[in-house]
Formats: C-alpha cells, structure tokens, sequence
C-alpha cells in the first residue's frame, strides 16, 4: 500500500484519545487521521478528514457507540474497529457490534495505562486487514432455513464425523449464518477454534445457541462429542479432540501459545488427525493470518476431509488462503453452502457411528479433566 492508512479515533476517554494515536504511529503504513471524543463528532469527523478505518468505543455519553457505529456502516460504509472493555457487559456490547457490521474489535487490558502497549501489534494488524477487506457482509439465512425451534439435545449419539473449524475476523457473523442451517438431528459434531480473548467465547457461545437448532456452549474438558452439538473453544484455552472408552470428548489445556494465538486452530487440527484419522473433517474459515493451514496439512495426510471458505465469501482471506496455497484444501466452498456440503460429508453412510455407552447422560465424560 503506497500511501498510509487513515484511521480515525473515537473514544470518549482523554487518556485512550493518546494512547491509541501513539501506538498506530509507531507503524509507517497507518496515519491517524484525527480524533474525536463522541460518536456525533466523530461523524462530523468522516466527513471533513475522510479516514479509511474508524476505531470505536462503544461506551460513550451521549451518542451511544451502537448508535455511532449504525451510522457510520449506513452512511459511509467504513470498516470500524471496536476497542472494548473486558467485562461482561464489554463483551454484550461488543457482539452485538459484531452483529450489526463492526469488522472486529480489540479488548482494553484492564490496566489501561500500563499494558496498551501489549495489544498494539494485534491493533494495527487489524487495522491494515481492515483496509485491504471487502467490507464486513451481514448474511442473513433465508427465512425457510432459519430453525428457531429450539430443543435439548436431540440425541446421546456418537457423531457420524468430527468437524473442526478454525475461524477469526468475520467469524461471527458467518458461524451465525452457517449454524442456522444446520438441523437439530445434525449427525456430526463441531468443535471450534474462533479467535477471541477470554470472557467473549461463553457469550459468543449462547448467543449461537439462541439463533441454531445445534446445541452450542462453550467447551469443558470432558464434553462429549455428540451428534447435533457444537463445542466453543474458551478464549486464552487451546482444545484437543481425545478418543476415551466412555466416548469421544474435548480436552483443554494452557499450554504455549501457536502462531500467537490460544486458542489456536493448529492445535485443534493435529490432535483431530492423531485421534480420528478419516473420520477427522477440518475446515478453515474466515480470518488474518495462517493458523490452522499446517493443521489441516496433517488432517489431510491422515485421510481426512479438508475444506477452506471460498475468497469472495470471506471478510479476511487470510487463514483459507494459506491452507489453499500450501495445497492442503481438498475443497473450497462458499460460506452459502457451507452447511449443506457439511451435511453431505457427514451423512452416515460417510461415517462410522456408533450409540454412546448405557446410563452415561452426563453429557461429559469421566476421566477427561483439566
């Protein structure tokens, strides 16, 4: 990119009004454009100083952030960077953000003065993804697929195949989209790596179980693998996928971080080449960087399926592409037929079921703790 890119920052805090310009102009490739302590002026801002990426806070006096952030997507169509508190009400707010069309957000360390600094990398390596995307899509499913009959666990069944996901920038909105359609007597299983930090996966989790007809919850060492169910991974954890007698179950653990994230997708994909072999299933998502391409290289290598999410449906090409060109995607789909080829793939005649052991209805199992 020849000439930098304009940012613009809105935050109704003095102290973040300085901080943020000083780590962005720490990189030659971002210029910040300007400053703005509310959403009303911050819109006066677009208009007179033409930025290419806004960062928001979306707690602010007055114009509130959703607010600003509706009217900066509806009348400019700029990509906005969310900058927000780690708290419960921080990560409400901040997926509903998501959800509305904010292109990804930044989660403020809780001592803001003395650790900005630690997130400035991730800051400005979304900023420059930002600028080069297409723009963040709202995918809505259409009305006859949309399963709003929300019902327990349809079964106490091994899946069919187990699917691994390894998602980020634009995830989710296109989990949202591609769950939906996905039917409660689903006969495969989910387990996904979407990165974000910690105290944002259990919300992000129930709020994917409020919209599909899969039961989705944030992850636990011992959960089983179940037919019909989709397992998150918690924010700051890494998840492996283990084969045990009492059936087959998701592990946590804290160990180092892997192309700088944990969770990360290459974790999740080694340990489903190990353990499950043909049976394994890897898709790579929407997302910055290469996580989870030499992941799914071993999940192929072991006879599994590999799929990556077409360019033209992506926010970010980044993690699919990688996989793509390291040849190790057997398909490439777009995110509207994501759930059905996922259906196809795992109809039983594809797989090797089997029921889960009698009187076991925990839906954990024994042995598989932290």
């Amino acid at each position: 990119m020849n000439s930098p890119i304009r940012v613009l920052v809105v935050d109704d805090s003095a102290l973040m009004r300085k901080l943020i310009p000083q780590i962005l102009e720490n990189d030659k490739c971002i210029q910040v454009a300007g400053t703005a302590m509310d959403g009303s002026f911050g819109l006066k801002k677009i208009l007179e100083l033409k930025p290419q990426v806004v960062t928001l806070d979306l707690e602010m006096p007055g114009m509130s952030g959703i607010d600003t952030l509706k009217e900066i997507i509806r009348r400019h169509h700029l990509p906005v960077i969310v900058v927000s508190s780690h708290s419960t009400q921080g990560a409400s707010i901040t997926l509903q953000a998501l959800g509305l069309g904010a292109f990804d957000f930044v989660a403020k360390p809780q001592d803001v003065f003395a650790r900005m600094p630690e997130i400035a990398e991730e800051l400005i390596a979304k900023i420059k993804a930002a600028a080069e995307s297409n723009g963040v899509r709202i995918n809505t499913p259409p009305k006859e697929l949309r399963r709003t009959d929300k019902s327990p666990l349809a079964s106490q069944t091994a899946p069919t195949r187990v699917v691994a996901i390894g998602i980020s920038t634009g995830g989710p909105n296109a989990l949202q989209y591609m769950l939906a359609q996905l039917p409660a007597d689903f006969p495969g299983t989910l387990v996904i790596v979407q990165h974000m930090p910690d105290g944002f996966t259990e919300m992000f989790a129930r709020r994917l179980d409020e919209t599909c007809a899969l039961q989705v919850k944030e992850a636990q060492s011992g959960d089983l693998l179940l037919a019909g169910r989709a397992l998150i991974c918690p924010g700051n954890r890494h998840m492996k996928v283990k084969r045990l007698p009492l059936g087959d179950v998701a592990v946590l653990n804290d160990e180092e971080r892997v192309n700088g994230h944990r969770p990360s997708a290459d974790v999740l994909f080694r340990s489903l080449a190990a353990e499950f072999g043909p049976r394994g299933m890897a898709l790579l998502m929407t997302g910055m960087g290469d996580d989870g391409a030499e992941g799914m290289g071993a999940v192929k290598a072991a006879g599994g399926m590999t799929i990556a999410q077409s360019k033209d449906s992506c926010v970010v090409f980044g993690m699919p592409k990688a996989a793509i060109d390291r040849g190790y995607a057997a398909r490439v789909v777009t995110l509207e037929v994501l759930a059905n080829t996922l259906q196809a793939q795992c109809a039983p005649d594809r797989g090797r079921g089997q029921t889960r052991p009698e009187g076991d209805d925990s839906g954990k199992a024994a042995g598989a703790g932290d």
